[in-house]
């Protein structure tokens, strides 16, 4: 047991202490030290002066629209009065300095911001204006140095390759173990090697790769191709492969496809994932794809848009339409824009046609083909247009099979029945906006059979004292709740 114990005195009897208030007034100044602020004093109201007496040669008082009334001034006009908007300097409208709210004006002069904003602000900042390779850290000057002196050797190995590749070319093809074709192989390896020691000498730069993530790579050197191309297999084609085999472009419209080319679609400016479903009236305008190849050269193109979902109610199946037909399209890795809207009309063998779907019917496939011209070989565009003037049970089998072209790149949108479907059609003169297509139920060609099992065999008369144990007989059946307890 404790030894202590807690003693309950009353306090009857004992003077109470009270501790007084004090009130300490705070002062809401600064704590800089300065001279104490004038005393208020209420603004002076002066007192309302009595109305005068109507009189007949007094004038009435002027509209509320008029000159001579003083408008109370708009809570826009004395915002912008009191904090104007600074005019843009020549960092603002930089790229490598934009501020955010300057980005419309740099974009509506055909610039884009390079880098993200973060970066651009650091470099606006005083002290942040060293130049990447002059950067004050010894590590980094040391290596440096290691990856200037790699590339040496890499400049050494491609001039090495390039003396050899002069005097392959200088050889006569019967001196050349397999003649004109070993020749042509082995040239093709050397120039190769070369491409691959032009790629590994640059590929440590720090340098390149900054330039190449601000979006100022030059892409006529191997290098800038080698990231885009890393950059592009890193997600766009993995989404691209998806797409070909979950809308089964492949055996259906082609059969075989590994698509090369970074291809993207843009209408009216945005870009638009593979697959998506595209309004009617976005889709009626003429699209612009976005070409970027890997490998240096230029070389011919032909283009087409295919709707695979075209049903035919009559044979009950569907058949294939082109949209879009043409041919002789050069392209390089440079040149990565391609407008259907600013094509030569000579290389047009079929205009735009707009997608569009019927009501009832389910989504309509637009697949977007890149077909490569075999040893850019020009074709007969005007020919080619009267072959495929009826647009209908268009083939890119066929097509391939004609022509000698090779898939090179595609891309894919889809197209459904909407608000603004009907307009398009009538607009274009495209039949069909008046019919609605809907499923009709087609009964089964097999025999019909009876039922079968323990509880069929046993739903006569004769096996009356075995219905409540059984659960197909509706009203005697004692399963499902069918047969009502008393």
């Amino acid at each position: 047991m404790s030894r202590l114990r807690h003693v309950v005195r009353p306090l009857v009897g004992l003077p109470l202490r009270l501790r007084p208030d004090v009130i300490v007034p705070r002062r809401l100044e600064s704590s800089v030290a300065g001279p104490p602020p004038p005393p208020y004093q209420p603004p002076e109201v002066p007192p309302p002066s009595t109305p005068a007496a109507p009189s007949s040669a007094a004038s009435p008082p002027p509209p509320p629209g008029s000159s001579g009334s003083a408008s109370p001034p708009s809570p826009a006009s004395s915002g912008a009065a009191r904090y104007p908007i600074p005019a843009p300097t020549a960092a603002d409208l930089d790229p490598n300095t934009v501020l955010p709210r300057f980005e419309k004006d740099l974009m509506d002069k055909g610039l884009q911001p390079i880098g993200s904003r973060r970066r651009r602000v650091a470099i606006r900042s005083p002290g942040n204006d060293i130049p990447f390779e002059q950067l004050p850290y010894q590590t980094f000057q040391e290596a440096l140095k290691i990856i200037a002196a790699d590339r040496l050797e890499k400049i050494e190995r491609i001039r090495i390759e390039t003396a050899k590749i002069a005097r392959l070319e200088q050889r006569d093809p019967e001196t050349v173990n397999g003649g004109q074709r070993g020749k042509d192989r082995r040239l093709k390896d050397l120039r190769k090697e070369v491409e691959d020691l032009k790629i590994l000498a640059d590929i440590n730069d720090p340098l390149v790769k900054k330039r190449f993530e601000d979006g100022l790579g030059d892409m006529n050197k191997p290098i800038y191709r080698y990231y885009t191309r890393q950059k592009w297999l890193s997600y766009d084609y993995k989404l691209i492969v998806q797409r070909i085999e979950q809308f089964h472009i492949v055996p259906d419209l082609v059969d075989k496809l590994e698509p090369t080319i970074d291809v993207k679609l843009l209408f009216r400016g945005q870009k638009i994932s593979p697959g998506s479903i595209v309004p009617s009236n976005v889709s009626e305008n003429m699209p612009l794809l976005r070409v970027q190849l890997f490998d240096r050269g230029e070389r011919l193109f032909t283009v087409v848009v295919v709707d695979a979902d075209v049903p035919d109610v009559s044979k009950d199946c569907y058949w294939k339409r082109c949209h879009f037909l043409a041919a002789n399209i050069p392209l390089n890795p440079c040149n990565t824009s391609l407008p259907f809207s600013k094509m030569d009309k000579d290389k047009i063998a079929l205009p735009w046609l707009p997608p569009t779907s019927q009501k009832g019917a389910p989504y309509h496939r637009l697949a977007i083909f890149l077909l490569e011209q075999v040893d850019n070989e020009m074709f007969d565009v005007a020919k080619m247009r009267e072959v495929y003037s009826s647009r209908d049970h268009f083939c890119v089998k066929v097509l391939r099979q004609k022509y000698k072209l090779l898939p090179k790149g595609f891309n894919m949108f889809r197209s459904v029945w909407d608000d603004t479907t009907a307009e398009v059609m009538q607009r274009h003169n495209i039949p069909g906006a008046d019919v609605e297509l809907r499923r009709v139920h087609i009964p089964s060609i097999k025999p019909y059979k009876g039922p079968r099992g323990w509880e069929a065999k046993r739903q006569g008369p004769k096996y009356r004292h075995l219905w409540h144990r059984t659960r197909r007989i509706k009203g005697l059946s004692s399963g499902r709740g069918w047969t009502k307890r008393r």
